[in-house]
């Protein structure tokens, strides 16, 4: 029968079927033919023996945390303690679109600033809705119950941004831990050890200690590229080109004339630069 992990403590993994949860052991040969289970895995398992005996086909796997079949991706982004980071906040985002995650930008600490400091914030906000990103606030807390309906879902982001305290606001039975931003760092504390996957209004959640890999070593030039999504609309005449040093690139004219951020751009260029390393 099929069920889904939704935790793994030492060699057991918690498997999930009809509203009932069984501690599974996996095949021996596993471990021979290099299979490891994550959570999130939709599985073929025996319940009576209590036995994992396939890992079926993934959308997309994470190995830090090592998470699989994520549909959509609540970036937590603090616009103070942590500052608010938009190459960060652009990592996040490439890495969500390489891997088929539908990324929602989250706001919180936004009563932080002065009406002055999140309008220069704001501007960038606009552009990533301009763009077809959801920007959402931590307080529209209906509208995150809304778009956790029916899809699996993992709340990422900056350490120390209020990942566990939204969720405690979404589910105060939850009871999370809770890590106080360390001032004099400027970046808050992990909190989040054990990743479990849990029901969570009409849909089901993840809450994890945080991607801790956003390197783009693993992926090449032309994934990083076409994770900028406004670059796929902006058609250039070369087929192939890489928007650096084409002389005529429709790209760098949408930079020039302020129709693609230049924030993003220069993120684009240090995050392939990256991937050269």
């Amino acid at each position: 029968m099929q069920g889904q992990i939704i935790k793994i403590n030492s060699d057991l993994h918690f498997v999930s079927y009809e509203n009932q949860v069984y501690p599974c052991k996996c095949r021996g040969i596993f471990r021979k033919e290099h299979i490891v289970p994550v959570v999130g895995d939709y599985v073929l398992f025996n319940k009576e023996k209590k036995l994992i005996e396939k890992v079926l086909s993934r959308k997309n796997l994470f190995q830090r945390p090592k998470v699989s079949n994520i549909d959509r991706a609540f970036l937590i982004t603090s616009l103070k303690l942590p500052d608010f980071s938009l190459n960060l906040l652009d990592k996040f985002i490439v890495l969500m679109e390489i891997n088929k995650v539908e990324p929602i930008i989250c706001i919180t600490k936004k009563d932080l600033l002065t009406d002055d400091e999140f309008l220069k914030i704001k501007y960038y906000l606009d552009y990533y809705e301009k763009i077809g990103y959801k920007v959402i606030y931590n307080t529209e807390l209906d509208k995150i119950k809304d778009l956790l309906n029916g899809v699996t879902s993992v709340f990422t982001g900056q350490t120390g941004a209020g990942k566990s305290t939204l969720l405690n606001k979404l589910n105060p039975n939850w009871n999370l831990e809770i890590g106080e931003v360390s001032k004099a760092l400027g970046r808050g504390k992990h909190t989040t050890r054990v990743v479990e996957l849990f029901e969570f209004f009409g849909g089901k959640v993840m809450d994890t200690p945080g991607f801790s890999s956003l390197e783009f070593k693993n992926y090449s030039k032309e994934q990083i590229k076409n994770a900028f999504i406004e670059f796929s609309n902006t058609p250039c005449i070369y087929k192939d080109c890489n928007h650096t040093n084409e002389e005529e690139c429709l790209v760098k004219r949408e930079v020039s004339e302020n129709n693609i951020i230049e924030s993003r751009y220069e993120n684009y260029l240090n995050f392939i630069g990256e991937d050269k390393k």
